[in-house]
């Protein structure tokens, strides 16, 4: 296999695992309340999924 010819500098490998962080997560936009929610999970604001209410929630 083959080995490097010089060291690799901390800037560089810095840069490189800069690269592949993470992305905020995607938000979906609940259509009764237009509440902000993670896409297919139930929305903790009201309760609702695709349309129905599932979770009892206190308003």
């Amino acid at each position: 296999m083959g080995q490097p010819k010089r060291k690799q500098s901390k800037s560089r490998s810095r840069k490189r695992r800069g690269a592949n962080q993470f992305a905020a997560p995607l938000l979906a936009k609940d259509p009764t309340d237009d509440t902000l929610f993670r896409p297919h999970r139930v929305n903790p604001a009201n309760g609702m999924y695709r349309g129905r209410q599932v979770v009892e929630t206190e308003v």
